[in-house]
């Protein structure tokens, strides 16, 4: 057995209370913990990341064609001013932060972006996804609606 094979869409993470985490970055502040009964879209990503950047219009959609979620994207990047320009270049508009420490994404062991993590209103892990996906596709949509 290779290590990482856990990487399927149903690890044992699944069904399990989902690490808490607060993560500062300058003067905005984000816990896990406080989107509690709404489902959370919880993105893992990186600036230098192509598939990042490829998901990313579906993610800010999906937001916007679901407000009553939570889309959070996570960076992990080492560099906080790659992140900043990664924002303005790329216009995005949902609730994103910096994560210098890295603790949230090893939190969840995900050290590969993009990963996301679909968590529900209790705060258990009901899916995870890796790699790029378009976030505004029926099957998606239909799955969030339903959780």
């Amino acid at each position: 057995m290779t290590a990482g094979c856990d990487r399927g869409s149903l690890p044992a993470q699944v069904a399990k209370q989902a690490p808490a985490f607060t993560i500062v970055d300058g003067s905005k502040t984000v816990r896990l913990s406080d989107y509690r009964g709404k489902i959370v879209v919880l993105n893992f990503w990186a600036s230098w990341c192509a598939p990042c950047l490829e998901e990313l219009p579906s993610l800010i959609a999906l937001q916007k064609q679901m407000p009553q979620l939570v889309v959070l994207a996570v960076d992990f990047d080492d560099d906080v001013s790659a992140y900043h320009q990664f924002l303005i270049d790329n216009h995005v508009d949902l609730l994103t932060i910096h994560d210098e420490s890295q603790r949230s994404n090893l939190a969840f062991g995900t050290t590969r972006p993009p990963e996301t993590y679909i968590i529900d209103g209790e705060g258990k892990i009901r899916r995870k996804f890796i790699g790029p996906q378009d976030w505004t596709s029926p099957e998606i949509t239909n799955y969030l609606k339903n959780i």
